[in-house]
């Protein structure tokens, strides 16, 4: 097959062949994080604030600005676009659904909601559908306020004091949850969200109208935009302990798709990184087979959400040789096999189900072009302790996500598949 990534800081987009080659390049206007090949040949790509549709030519045929949009996209199958979004609150907001003050700074908070957007025009979108977290709270510290309540009883909720007062202490200081993924699921109707900094993954009810879904009730579920599945961290509904956490800043969550090995399983690139004393500092690839059941799922209140374990996994032998703290893809692949994006050192490679390497690919490009094959990338030593804990190397050549397309699949056909040489060498110097 042929696989799609960009590199973070150069504004280029690569389709690459099983052996490097370069089959088709994009220069993009700013910097992308999330690309994916449409079914019409085109390439969407988000960052800085747009969604922008980019034929292969390079020339941009729809956009979408929509301030806040950060991290990921997903396109439906009726066309439309799911979108990441953020908001500011202000510091009396946040008070007034019973925030600790103490927890919350004078900026306030950054808070999550996801937007469908339909296109109207070449410029223009339209939201058609919205679900926003702030409407699905609970929390226990100010009984003045409506959603105060029993924490532990309401697990479809979100406890607004759960490591509140840790995201003061984040790089972006007051955003609160961070979710940095977003998949669907068009047989459930529902959506997957990855909240990184509480270590979770969510799932919502997509079948409910605008209106159901700033509520407890309506869909095809019965409860509007309340959480249907969430995994990961119990302590976060007051149903385990910090020990029982198996996510870790996770990325890339998504549902495996129909024809796939493990197909309607939920699938994830576990950084293994987090709060201070709430990490773990070694990476993983979880597979996780949620307990569906009709519209809702297995759940017994006061009992952490099912099931105990992944059904597969994939660490390095031993697991502290690989740990990407940020970032990252995963893919299951046709053959079985999946492929894994390491964001911190741009290496993209796949694996077996046992876990065996078959196939790696470094990228050689930095925000200063391309290295020369065997040329050392060149690496320094940061520290931040506020994401890591511990020094960070600092390589010039990180990939967010990477993407393998099969020789079939209908968008390639619209490119031209003669292989070019490598990635382009710069020239050399007399």
């Amino acid at each position: 097959g042929y696989t799609l990534f960009a590199h973070t800081y150069a504004k280029k987009v690569y389709l690459i062949d099983i052996v490097g080659r370069v089959i088709h390049s994009w220069d993009t206007r700013y910097r992308v994080r999330q690309v994916r090949l449409l079914e019409n040949g085109n390439l969407m790509a988000t960052g800085g604030g747009r969604l922008q549709e980019i034929d292969p030519a390079g020339n941009i045929v729809w956009e979408c600005r929509a301030q806040g949009q950060h991290h990921a996209f997903l396109p439906m199958p009726n066309g439309n676009m799911l979108l990441l979004m953020r908001k500011q609150m202000s510091k009396g907001e946040a008070v007034a659904l019973g925030a600790n003050p103490d927890s919350v700074g004078p900026r306030g908070l950054l808070l999550d909601y996801i937007i469908e957007v339909q296109r109207t025009g070449p410029r223009e979108c339209e939201i058609v559908w919205q679900w926003s977290v702030w409407e699905h709270l609970i929390q226990d510290f100010d009984p003045a306020q409506p959603n105060y309540g029993v924490v532990a009883d309401h697990p479809e909720l979100v406890d607004f004091n759960y490591l509140l007062a840790e995201s003061l202490t984040l790089a972006r200081s007051g955003y609160w949850l961070h979710v940095n993924a977003i998949d669907y699921n068009p047989e459930l109707d529902q959506v997957i969200l990855s909240p990184r900094n509480l270590g979770e993954l969510w799932i919502i009810d997509h079948s409910t109208t605008r209106e159901q879904a700033a509520g407890h009730s309506g869909g095809k579920s019965g409860r509007g935009g309340d959480l249907l599945y969430r995994w990961g961290n119990p302590a976060a509904y007051r149903a385990g302990a910090p020990a029982d956490q198996q996510l870790y800043w996770a990325h890339h969550i998504q549902w495996i798709e129909p024809g796939l090995p493990g197909a309607g399983n939920i699938i994830l690139f576990n950084n293994g990184n987090g709060h201070s004393g709430n990490k773990r500092l070694y990476s993983s690839i979880e597979e996780i087979a949620p307990p569906v059941q009709g519209a809702g799922y297995q759940y017994a209140v006061g009992s952490p959400y099912p099931p105990a374990a992944p059904v597969w996994s994939y660490t390095a032998e031993p697991p502290q040789d690989w740990y990407s703290a940020l970032a990252s893809g995963v893919q299951r692949l046709p053959n079985g096999n999946t492929l894994i994006c390491s964001f911190r050192t741009g290496t993209i490679f796949e694996v077996t189900p046992d876990g065996k390497t078959v196939w790696k690919y470094i990228n050689p490009v930095t925000a200063d072009g391309p290295l020369r094959q065997g040329e050392p990338i060149p690496v320094d030593p940061v520290l931040d302790p506020v994401l890591t804990g511990s020094y960070e190397e600092n390589w010039p050549n990180k990939v967010y996500q990477a993407y393998r397309y099969p020789p079939g699949y209908p968008g390639l056909q619209k490119l031209d598949l003669t292989p070019g040489d490598p990635i382009e060498l710069p020239a050399v110097t007399p």
